[in-house]
């Protein structure tokens, strides 16, 4: 087979080139923890900077501040998602959009709700409660022995009594590719509202989008823009931007999703440091962003398999998402040791879960491959 010209790590013509500059991540740090939090780029650090700056002189905030910025977010995070800008309300984490869902999805006594085996709590908990109160039934679907992929199981649990199904596209512990909450792929990995159609769909910033940690998205299908909200404020009201007469009470919501939008949405702060980052992935292209991690994650697949950690085959889980089962002699301190030698990873579930990014460099590649083959096969280990 013919090598492409230059290393997957480089500027092969569809790929991005490494965007390190665009943030303060030191030579020495190898960062491939997205999955965890992305570093905040320095565009959106300025634009958050100069946000709450303005409260420095409130007396120069006028009342058209406390929408404009989430009148001009709000198409660019429905493009994200191919949604319409009617369907996203603001949220200050997945678990306030998760429970928003779960307050207006109808269920009943005997039905049940599926969930994933280790899906993130916040996609838990709401719809335990959900099924207690309701005398339903939460189902947790998990991998069988065979060759059938965690999507496949899924799709054989659904049943006339199935009311509500609620995954992720990409499980935060490995990366098998599902639907819904879309925390950790939103930004590095294609995602059509149209085609999947979601009755709700919940997303934070700080990860793949390279947000500020406490501003996401909810997305809101048409059918599903006249339930209620979990806060009444003011803001989401008809007429709210006419100051002097807000106590002339509305019951009528702003039309669409808004009526979801958490209270203080108007975050001088932090909805510009979002959009900063969002502006950053639109103009880089979901499309390109995800072929540029798929090339990274491929070439260092094969660089762990080499020194014995095997990791998930690309079909089976996000392309941007690596995990390798660690083996039993590993460290129990192994992300601390790796800490310590400046290489950032997380563990989840017995697994080394590896997310780079467009910041990451070959150096960044190969600090990690030889700081765990030190570390697991040279050295001596604690029994896990």
């Amino acid at each position: 087979m013919t090598r492409p010209p230059v290393s997957v790590y480089g500027c092969l013509m569809k790929l991005l080139p490494c965007q390190r500059h665009l943030f303060d991540i030191p030579e020495d740090v190898a960062y491939l923890n997205a999955a965890t939090m992305t570093p905040l780029p320095k565009a959106a650090l300025e634009a958050g900077s100069r946000g709450l700056g303005r409260k420095v002189h409130p007396w120069e905030i006028t009342s058209a501040d406390f929408f404009s910025d989430t009148a001009r977010l709000r198409p660019k995070i429905a493009r994200l998602i191919h949604a319409d800008s009617d369907g996203i309300a603001f949220c200050a984490a997945a678990s306030y959009g998760l429970e928003t869902a779960a307050r207006n999805l109808p269920i009943t006594a005997g039905q049940h709700i599926l969930v994933l085996a280790d899906q993130f709590p916040s996609n838990v908990y709401p719809w335990r409660a959900l099924a207690r109160d309701k005398g339903a039934e939460v189902r947790t679907v998990g991998s069988q022995a065979g060759n059938r992929s965690l999507s496949d199981e899924l799709l054989s649990a659904i049943g006339s009594q199935t009311a509500i199904i609620a995954c992720p596209q990409v499980r935060w512990t490995d990366g098998a590719a599902l639907v819904v909450d879309l925390s950790q792929s939103c930004g590095a990995m294609a995602f059509d509202v149209r085609a999947v159609q979601p009755d709700f769909l919940v997303c934070v910033g700080y990860k793949w989008l390279f947000g500020p940690y406490g501003m996401g998205f909810l997305y809101a299908a048409p059918h599903r823009r006249e339930g209620r909200p979990l806060e009444q404020n003011w803001i989401s009201r008809q007429g709210a931007a006419d100051f002097t007469r807000l106590t002339d009470y509305r019951d009528a919501f702003e039309p669409g999703a808004q009526r979801y939008d958490m209270g203080e949405r108007s975050n001088f702060a932090l909805l510009p440091a979002l959009e900063a980052s969002v502006d950053l992935v639109l103009g880089w292209g979901i499309g390109r962003i995800a072929d540029t991690l798929e090339a990274y994650n491929s070439r260092l697949a094969a660089r762990l398999a080499g020194i014995g950690l095997d990791t998930p085959p690309a079909a089976e889980r996000g392309a941007h998402y690596l995990s390798a089962r660690l083996p039993a002699s590993a460290p129990a301190d192994l992300t601390r040791q790796l800490a310590g030698a400046r290489v950032y990873v997380s563990e989840r579930a017995g697994r080394l879960r590896i997310t780079p990014h467009v910041y990451n460099t070959q150096a960044d590649a190969d600090g990690l491959v030889g700081a765990l083959e030190n570390l697991l096969w040279r050295s001596p280990v604690a029994t896990r």
